[in-house]
């Protein structure tokens, strides 16, 4: 049939929204049983390609919802619903070792979902779709306020959440907050990454991202700093007028679960333990584990990166580092820690209960 008589429809919904959200695409329109191929397309901030895709067939309607019909094919198999985000990986032709990461979470990320007909599986740059839109995913949810924070040596961005009312039953009160705190410490990259915390502040937490390996420090030193500059991030969340002063958590991957633990074990600031000890919540410790899944378990829909470039501090020689595991499982992984880390948070934060610190970490 010639499908140019016909007005392919596709609907990505909600086309704006989180980075953790789901969205239902659906195609309608066309022959029953007729082959196509959904393509998904993103420009990164450093000028690098991602691309993903799946074949589909569809049904006696003429439609093809990606939420419950399966690829045969492509990036990913399957039923999955967000496949064509967590599959994303570099066109044909790009640099090796490349990993995607949101430098400027005030702009959205956007994709562009196109239709092709036919199973495709390269050229798409040179083929006309059938239909496409755009669509945006952010870090940071309106009403986010982004304030950059260099006092007492530090460099770190506070996120704080929009206001809202809250449960007065639940000691909160409307308004602008205060909210529960969170410290984020990313690993041994050497750099401020701010997207994890402006996701943790949509969801209502004030997050603090903080660079703990490239602040300025003396030449003498050469090392990377030492307790006393997290303790001093901590009490600047401790003191801000817009967050509970009891109810901080901290955040750690890769090394910064290293400095998470330490915290929480030796700080005269922090007192974690100390805290679920007088609380008798000493016992809540809950251990994941994910087999096949690689190091990085970032928020989820982010695809996963076995190899990339990994810049040392000492910026004389960058070298390739193996974060290992495997596309599908690493995929379920963040989605299921994402989901965890909320809902551990919120016990321990939100809840009506003793406040006490909350820590959280991924080795």
């Amino acid at each position: 049939m010639d499908m140019k008589k016909r007005s392919v429809t596709l609907s990505v919904q909600p086309s704006r929204g989180l980075m953790d959200e789901k969205f239902t695409i659906l195609v309608q329109n066309v022959p029953s049983g007729f082959h196509l191929t959904i393509h998904g397309l993103h420009h990164c901030e450093e000028g690098n390609t991602w691309e993903a895709f799946a074949h589909y067939t569809a049904n006696a309607t003429g439609t093809v919802n990606v939420s419950e019909d399966p690829s045969l094919g492509g990036t990913y198999s399957g039923v999955e619903q967000m496949g064509l985000l967590w599959s994303l990986r570099p066109v044909q032709g790009s640099k090796p070792w490349l990993r995607l990461r949101k430098t400027n979470v005030q702009t959205p990320m956007e994709f562009t979902v196109s239709v092709y007909h036919g199973h495709q599986t390269e050229g798409f740059a040179d083929q006309v779709p059938l239909a496409a839109v755009v669509v945006e995913r952010w870090y940071m949810a309106p009403g986010v306020h982004r304030i950059p924070i260099t006092e007492d040596g530090l460099d770190a961005t506070l996120f704080l959440p929009p206001g809202r009312a809250r449960n007065v039953s639940c000691g909160w009160s409307s308004g602008p907050g205060p909210f529960p705190g969170l410290l984020d410490l990313w690993g041994g990259g050497g750099r401020l990454e701010e997207y994890r915390a402006a996701l943790l502040a949509s969801h209502g937490f004030a997050s603090l991202a903080l660079d703990y390996l490239t602040p300025k420090i003396t030449a003498e030193t050469e090392k990377m700093v030492d307790n006393n500059y997290f303790e001093v991030a901590y009490r600047v969340l401790e003191q801000h007028p817009q967050v509970f002063s009891s109810r901080i958590a901290m955040l750690g991957l890769s090394l910064g679960a290293t400095i998470t633990f330490k915290m929480a074990a030796y700080s005269q600031v922090v007192k974690i333990k100390e805290m679920m000890e007088q609380a008798g919540n000493s016992y809540l410790l809950t251990l994941l584990s994910y087999p096949n899944a690689g190091h990085l378990i970032e928020p989820p829909y982010t695809p996963h990166i076995r190899t990339s470039i990994f810049k040392s501090m000492n910026k004389e020689k960058d070298f390739v580092a193996l974060w290992g595991g495997e596309v599908v499982a690493h995929s379920r992984a963040q989605e299921d820690a994402w989901t965890k880390t909320l809902a551990f948070l919120r016990e321990n934060l939100l809840a009506d209960r003793n406040p006490a610190a909350a820590s959280s970490s991924y080795l």
